[in-house]
Parts: structure tokens; sequence; C-alpha cells
């Protein structure tokens, strides 16, 4: 009996963690799609390209196309499926995207309620965590900003936007484990450096991509602060290509160069 009741507690354990995980499972891919595969195996993988400022082209395995914080200043080479906006600045969305893009979402709602994004194109899945934002006078606009949550592949990948605010243990919760992140490290427009240094140590990623930083001074700067804490490697070429087996074992900051504004 006391056999049983330990096997129980151990299924019940790898139960709530597969719960806990919901990225780490890869979404079912619709049939005749198109999978990419990674050089060392069977695996699938996604690809990850910083198109400039705030945006990253996003590709599935099921060639599915995502850009975030779409401003139709930073354009990938072909329109995507999808696209991503915040609120913050007008160099995160545009009210007027490309016509051919077939799914528009915004971090915001114009009657001031919180977004709420639970979308499913292909073999990925957006959803998103609503914050709050600064305004030009010092006050507080409420659920201005959100983070958006990209799944494919059994990755599980955050773009920050612009965020203001430190995460609380419900954001943490909500957001559930992240490998990758995309932050924004300019320390002056959303958080200083020291805040977002914070966040990323509640998030652990195992990859961080900056973002959102003005001048190659901001990028050392920051740098500089997490230096020791991380390893830092440069992709030249401003593209990666990952899976889960290919995320490095303890956290990362990966520079892919692009354009600062």
């Amino acid at each position: 009996m006391a056999l049983f009741a330990r096997v129980a507690f151990l299924l019940l354990l790898l139960c709530a963690a597969s719960l806990a995980r919901a990225c780490g499972v890869t979404a079912a891919l619709p049939s005749g799609v198109r999978v990419w595969r990674v050089a060392a195996g069977d695996e699938p993988s996604v690809v990850i390209r910083f198109l400039g400022h705030a945006s990253f082209l996003i590709v599935t395995p099921g060639n599915v196309s995502a850009v975030t914080d779409y401003s139709g200043a930073h354009e990938p080479p072909a329109p995507p499926d999808v696209v991503t906006m915040n609120h913050a600045h007008s160099t995160h969305f545009t009210l007027s995207p490309d016509p051919r893009i077939g799914t528009v979402l915004h971090g915001w709602r114009d009657d001031g309620r919180p977004a709420e994004i639970d979308a499913k194109i292909g073999d990925l899945h957006i959803r998103n965590l609503p914050t709050n934002i600064r305004n030009w006078d010092g006050t507080t606009e409420k659920y201005g900003n959100s983070i958006f949550v990209f799944e494919a592949a059994g990755l599980c990948i955050a773009h920050l936007g612009h965020l203001h605010h430190l995460l609380t243990e419900d954001d943490i919760a909500v957001l559930g484990p992240i490998d990758i992140v995309m932050a924004p490290i300019d320390g002056m427009w959303t958080l200083n450096q020291g805040d977002i240094t914070d966040v990323l140590g509640q998030l652990n990623a195992k990859l961080v991509l900056p973002m959102h930083y003005f001048s190659q001074e901001m990028l050392e700067r920051f740098l500089r602060r997490v230096r020791g804490r991380y390893a830092i490697r440069t992709e030249p070429s401003g593209s990666l290509t990952v899976a889960r087996s290919t995320l490095p074992r303890a956290p990362e900051i990966l520079i892919l160069p692009g354009p600062y504004f």
C-alpha cells in the first residue's frame, strides 16, 4: 500500500508539472504544412530574426510567420501571417497595417479594459498578459501594454513589449515557464536597467534577446550590468534557429544585431 501511495504521489507531481508547463507541448501541425527540421535531427525548430527596434520575425515549423510590435517601420521580406502590437508609442503599433496581413492583435483595448488574447494560427499559439504603462504626464494607463507569449515547437517565447513595471507573482504564474524572452533594455523609456535585470531573473529564461535600445552605448551599459550572471554572445547574421534541445543549459544573452530605431 505504501508503494502504491508513493507511485500515485509521483504521478500527481508529473501531471502537475505537465499542466504547469503548457508551453512544453508542441501544438499539433495542420495537415499539408511544410515542417522545418534542424540539421542535427528530427526535431522541429523556430526561426527568430531581429528586424529592428522592438520587432522580431518569428517563423514556426509549420511556416506560420509573426512579427512583434509591428509598426510598419520594420517589414519582413513577405507579409506575415500575424502581427502583434503594443500601445505605448507609435513606434510599437500602427492603425494602418499592411492589408495582406491575416491577423492583427492589439495589446490594448480602446475602452480601457484589459486585452484578452488567445489565438491559434496554424501551429502557433499566441496569448497575452496585460500590463500598465506610464503616461507622459506621470499618470498610469492601466492595461496599456501586453506581454505577448508565442508558443511553437515546444518553445515558449515572451515579448515584454513596453514594460514599465516589475512583475508580480501572479504575473509570473500567468506567463508560465519562459524559454526565450525579448527584453527592452533602454533603461529610460521602459524599465531602468536594474529593474529589467530583476525581471529577467524572475523569468529565468534560457535565452535573452535584447531589444529597444538606441545606441551601442546603451547596449554596452546593460551588458556590463549582467556580465558574470549570463554568458553573452552575438549572432552577426541577426537570425537564430532554435529547438528545445539546442537551448543553452544556463541562461544566456544573445545579441541579434539590427536597426536601433
